[in-house]
C-alpha cells in the first residue's frame, strides 16, 4: 500500500546517549536541511499521537508571526517574537 501523496516514512533512529539523533539522508535532501540549520521541536504530550515534531526554525517563526498578526501585532506578540529571536540567537533553543 502506497502512502498518500506528500506523506513519508523516512526511517527509523536511535536516541544516543547524549539525548541526539541523525537525520535520514532521505529527510535531509527532501526537506533541504543543511548543517547549521536551526531546527524547532514541537511535542504532543496528550492526545493520541503523543510525540515530537521537527520544523524548520525560519519557518516557524513565519508561521508563528503570521498567527500573531504580521504588522498589525499586539505589544505582547511583539514580545513573545523577541523573545523566540532573542533565545535563537543565545542558542537557549538548542538544547
Amino acid at each position: 500500500m502506497a502512502a498518500p501523496e506528500g506523506k513519508h516514512m523516512l526511517g527509523i533512529v536511535r536516541v544516543g546517549e547524549r539525548g541526539q539523533i541523525v537525520i535520514p539522508k532521505k529527510a535531509r535532501d527532501l526537506f533541504n536541511i543543511k548543517p547549521g540549520d536551526s531546527m524547532m521541536i514541537l511535542g504532543e504530550e496528550n492526545g493520541q499521537f503523543p510525540g515530537l515534531a521537527m520544523i524548520k526554525n525560519d519557518i516557524y517563526m513565519d508561521i508563528v508571526e503570521k498567527l500573531l498578526g504580521g504588522s498589525g501585532m499586539t505589544e505582547t506578540g511583539k514580545e513573545f517574537m523577541e523573545d523566540l529571536r532573542d533565545a535563537q540567537k543565545n542558542g537557549e533553543a538548542e538544547e
